[in-house]
């Protein structure tokens, strides 16, 4: 077998059908920019521009498309909204299943009077929401967590979160970077403040393009992150306020929304809940044949329940990157090997510092593929 690609959990391969086209029809038809001109071509932009704002609104279940804004990807987004919120004396919570997206940048404003506490999670990753009330202090602002982890796959319980952030004033950012296009994220129901999407994962976009949808007590509370030209008040030399034009400074990455506009229309034609049942269809044949291979330890939840198509698995008696590279050396077979920016996690997992190999399905693998990749790890451990 020529190929099998198996790390979505990176980025997704390959893209959703006609995101290639939208791209190349911008670049060779249009290719000028949004609101900077009064001609057709940049009509037509601002029309997809705005229009891929409204479809993002429809899959988040949100009803602002001013309130939808574009970054280049999802760990820019969680820094407009951090750097944005976070503010000396602010006292922040997290999870110990964290990517460097969130613990980077929160991090970084240790020395400017922000601290932080980890809400312990399980060795499966998940998280019990309660623990976060034993957390809170007089000066907790917000509760910024991801959805589902990049390593096992665990999703969390944001929902109970959201209510326990909503009864307590918190403010709550959800990072849905393992989780858009594969589960209905409901903005309401999350009770959120902000999400933090990124397109190029599983919304099966180009990468380059992210983005953030906040509400309006939120934008009121934050700084801008980045000031510049908006094509909008350019007799002022002040930043606007109004939305989009507050966080979005700069020319976009118009190519990339156009990419994301086609890519959305085909994972809402397509259904979340479809594309969901494909990829646990393929997850659950490779979790019943993986756990049986001697020698394979595997990481996380054994079942279905509160997760995603991501699997990271262990060689105990080996070097997890020699297993990678074999995989893709010997069978054509692509995955991921390390800490996977998850340092924290992995602690949580008892994986660090060796870290795991990572083997992250689309709903455009086949089972096919899964058989020759168990048929593979077994050779391996046969071998090795």
């Amino acid at each position: 077998m020529n190929g099998v690609y198996l790390d979505n959990g990176a980025t997704s391969f390959p893209k959703a059908p006609g995101v290639v086209e939208s791209i190349s029809n911008y670049l060779n038809k249009i290719g000028c920019n949004v609101n900077r001109g009064a001609y057709a071509s940049s009509f037509v932009a601002e029309n997809i521009v705005y229009e891929t704002r409204e479809l993002l609104c429809q899959l988040f279940n949100y009803d602002k498309p001013e309130n939808v804004v574009f970054t280049k990807n999802i760990t820019e987004s969680l820094n407009v909204l951090i750097k944005g919120l976070c503010k000396y004396g602010d006292h922040i919570i997290v999870s110990s299943m964290e990517h460097n997206a969130v613990m980077r940048p929160i991090n970084s404003l240790n020395n400017k009077g922000v601290e932080y506490t980890k809400v312990r999670c399980n060795e499966e990753g998940e998280l019990n929401p309660l623990d976060i009330l034993k957390h809170i202090k007089k000066n907790t602002t917000a509760v910024i967590m991801t959805h589902a982890s990049n390593v096992c796959g665990t999703i969390l319980n944001l929902e109970e979160v959201g209510k326990i952030c909503s009864e307590k004033g918190l403010v709550f950012i959800i990072d849905t970077a393992q989780t858009a296009g594969f589960l209905n994220v409901d903005y309401r129901n999350l009770k959120a403040d902000a999400i933090a999407f990124t397109g190029h994962k599983g919304l099966l976009g180009p990468q380059g393009i992210g983005g953030f949808i906040i509400n309006d007590s939120l934008v009121k509370e934050m700084d801008t992150f980045i000031e510049g030209g908006t094509g909008s008040l350019s007799e002022q030399e002040i930043q606007p306020q109004y939305m989009p034009d507050k966080f979005e400074a700069g020319t976009m990455n118009i190519p990339g929304i156009f990419g994301l506009n086609a890519s959305l229309k085909y994972i809402l034609k397509e259904g979340i809940e479809a594309i969901k049942e494909k990829e646990l269809h393929l997850l659950e044949k490779f979790l019943n044949e993986v756990s049986d291979i001697q020698g394979v330890r595997l990481i996380g939840k054994r079942t279905l329940n509160n997760r995603t198509a991501l699997v990271s698995l262990d060689f105990p008696k080996h070097d997890n990157a020699e297993i990678s590279y074999k995989l893709y050396k010997v069978f054509g077979i692509m995955t991921r090997c390390g800490l996977h920016c998850a340092p924290s996690a992995h602690r949580t997992l008892k994986t660090f510092p060796k870290g795991t190999v990572r083997f992250s399905f689309s709903h455009f693998n086949t089972v096919e593929e899964v058989n020759y990749t168990i048929n593979a790890i077994k050779e391996i451990s046969r071998t090795i």
